[in-house]
């Protein structure tokens, strides 16, 4: 079991490493750690490669990535208000199945928001109509 500590913000997660999965494979199926870490290499690998090439990869009940494009847009800088042109980029996108909802506590049917919203808590960002509530809740 991984202990959670608590900081002055509240639970604190644990970062669980690729070194402490290959461990906890490796004496659960018996095999070597050198073997499994080179299987889930390939494996990360594989995921990287499809992603690059544009395709879309489902894993029933873990989730579905997928590779989207960003378009170009302007954007402004929050300091100094001075508009700034952001480049289209690729980004990733991560859509929970249905086991791993259930593992989280998360109902069937209610996701959240939009995909966008989605697209940006996989990058650890925050949707712009979320942005936008707090633009005009400032004002």
């Amino acid at each position: 079991m991984v202990e959670v500590g608590t900081d002055d913000k509240g639970p604190r997660m644990h970062t669980v490493t690729k070194k402490e999965l290959i461990d906890r494979i490796s004496e659960r199926i018996g095999a070597k750690n050198v073997l499994v870490k080179r299987i889930v290499q390939s494996f990360l690998d594989e995921i990287i490669l499809e992603l690059s090439r544009g395709n879309r990869l489902e894993f029933r009940d873990f989730g579905v990535f997928e590779s989207r494009e960003r378009a170009a847009r302007i954007a402004q800088n929050p300091k100094t208000l001075e508009r700034v042109e952001v480049p289209a980029k690729r980004t990733v996108r991560f859509k929970l199945g249905r086991r791993m909802k259930q593992e989280l506590g998360i109902a069937e049917g209610s996701e959240g928001g939009s995909e966008e919203a989605e697209e940006h808590e996989a990058h650890g960002q925050e949707a712009p109509q979320d942005r936008e509530r707090q633009t005009h809740s400032q004002t």
